[in-house]
């Protein structure tokens, strides 16, 4: 799937460490279908060769704005004019101050100046020492970039490579492109206020034995970014799964249904659309051993007692905020047969206005799904395809009916 297929990005390089990473990055946006332009200041070309981003680009590199190789001696338009957007990465100190002021002496800061401010956004990836990055005009000027239109990228935390500790490291280039493939995403959600439970729950019988299932949370954990993408504020609780958390979503981490219930509850009351993913478990033991149970001899196994877990899409379903509009709820249903008639039954007992089934044992921990959406006016089928992408589609819809429902 190429993300960034038919969009030209203009990459700019300037002075610093990071510049390395830049090499990745160029990379991984050819591959996902962009075109890729290289400029690079005089100091970037201290870190890294310009035949190094050539090679990468399958561009010639610009980097002076006397370049003879444009008829018209104007680098700085032909190139602003060019690209779908412009990706300072790394950006340092010193050339975030130049944007702030204005400043326009070499080719690069004379593109982002003369740039068409409309159609060409300017998209910045902050690179420099965590005391930099901290000092406090470089913090106004980060405010002021946001205000003038700018779109700045976290930094990372780490080590540095001068020995030192902490913030203000480039985003790793898989970090940056999902923040590019994002920045390109249709804001469908925008203003919406995100709640995604995915993943299993775990449900203890003793220290080191449980309950759970075979869901490994790949599908609520691309609905959480698909979310994000569409421009939501997204929170996602997560059931013991490892799996990476998307950029810009608040993740809580839980184990049990219990667990899970409790930290629903404290999020709910902020959220605009629930999107109940978690595979949550039906029981749990009535009573967990405080010890490893032991065989006895007898060839017997223990014998165990159960009691239901608690319903977190009912109760959301069911809560004032639902009833009256303001929380659109929207359940899965993971089911080994019948799917349709099974999906249409859990609709009409959980009371949800949504419910996307699936088949269960040809979904859990594969990459693909194959999702049928069950509502008040029929069902729509999405073909089997990569998790992102039926999450994509699911934001659409969701969105659509929340247009046409308030």
């Amino acid at each position: 799937m190429n993300e960034l297929a038919g969009k030209h990005i203009v990459l700019g390089l300037t002075g610093g460490i990071a510049c390395y990473k830049a090499a990745e990055l160029c990379r991984a946006l050819v591959k996902e279908g962009a075109t890729v332009q290289v400029v690079m200041t005089e100091a970037a070309a201290q870190f890294i060769t310009p035949v190094t981003m050539q090679a990468l680009s399958n561009r010639p590199v610009y980097h002076s704005q006397w370049d003879a190789r444009e008829p018209n001696n104007m680098a700085h338009i032909n190139l602003s004019r060019e690209a779908d957007a412009i990706l300072i990465a790394p950006a340092s100190a010193d050339f975030m101050a130049k944007l702030l002021h204005g400043r326009a002496d070499d080719l690069l800061s004379l593109m982002c100046l003369a740039r068409p401010i409309e159609t060409v956004p300017l998209l910045v990836a902050p690179a420099m020492n965590r005391e930099m990055w901290a000092h406090p005009s470089t913090q106004r000027n980060v405010v002021q970039l946001k205000a003038d239109g700018a779109v700045v990228f976290d930094v990372g935390s780490g080590e540095q490579a001068c020995g030192e500790v902490g913030d203000g490291r480039m985003l790793e280039p898989a970090e940056l492109l999902e923040e590019v493939i994002a920045f390109f995403r249709p804001k469908l959600l925008r203003g919406q206020r995100v709640l995604v439970t995915a993943g299993p729950t775990y449900e203890a019988i003793d220290p080191v034995r449980g309950i759970t299932n075979l869901s490994s949370g790949k599908m609520g954990f691309a609905i959480a970014r698909a979310a994000r993408e569409a421009g939501a504020d997204v929170t996602l609780v997560a059931g013991p799964v490892h799996l990476a958390t998307p950029r810009g979503v608040r993740r809580v981490d839980v184990r049990s249904a219990r667990d899970m219930q409790a930290a629903v509850q404290v999020q709910l009351p902020d959220a605009t659309v629930f999107i109940a993913t978690a595979a949550v478990a039906d029981w749990r033991p009535a009573n967990t051993a405080e010890q490893k149970i032991k065989k006895d001899g007898s060839g017997q196994p223990p014998a165990l007692s159960f009691v239901e877990n608690p319903d977190i899409l009912a109760s959301a379903a069911q809560s004032e905020r639902a009833k009256s509009g303001a929380l659109y709820c929207v359940g899965f249903a993971a089911e080994s047969h019948d799917l349709l008639a099974h999906a249409q039954a859990k609709r009409a007992r959980k009371g949800v206005p949504l419910l996307v089934g699936n088949i269960g044992p040809a979904t859990f921990g594969q990459d693909d799904n194959a999702l049928l959406l069950v509502d008040a006016q029929g069902t729509v089928e999405l073909p089997r395809a990569g998790k992102l992408t039926l999450a994509r589609q699911l934001a659409a819809e969701i969105a659509r009916r929340l247009s046409v429902g308030r």
